[in-house]
């Protein structure tokens, strides 16, 4: 007789990546705004492996870091001027929660976050109040 394979078996919860899609905005050029999360990233460890910018301003950044540094990655990517959006600050408490739960078990664990960020610009010349997506 051959044993019925329950969920369980097949996907363990340590076998799971964290791989992570997020969206933000920012309110600076482009070029600063890649420059800054970079160094902010390598600066906690993490890897850089792709970035992209577009002529409409939208940046993609492709990066990684381990597991335990999860909250200085939050806090640097807020600090170097990101508005995360609100899915984006649900998964990144969802991961520092888990990753607070379990900090024995995740030892060197990958997180690899796809960031997309849409930066914004103040109209020059017209009110101080409108902003303009790039």
């Amino acid at each position: 007789m051959k044993q019925a394979l329950t969920l369980r078996d097949v996907v363990q919860p340590s076998a799971i990546p964290w791989a992570l899609q997020m969206r933000a905005t920012a309110r600076e050029e482009p070029s600063r705004v890649v420059r800054s999360v970079t160094g902010a990233i390598l600066a906690c460890g993490g890897w850089v492996l792709s970035r992209t910018v577009n002529d409409g301003g939208l940046i993609e950044i492709l990066f990684e870091f381990e597991r335990h540094s999860c909250l200085e990655i939050y806090s640097i990517l807020v600090a170097a001027g990101l508005e995360l959006s609100q899915g984006a600050h649900i998964r990144f408490t969802e991961l520092c929660q888990c990753t607070r739960l379990v900090h024995e078990d995740c030892g060197d664990e990958i997180v690899s976050i796809d960031l997309e960020v849409q930066t914004v610009a103040m109209n020059e010349g017209r009110d101080a109040g409108t902003l303009e997506l790039h």
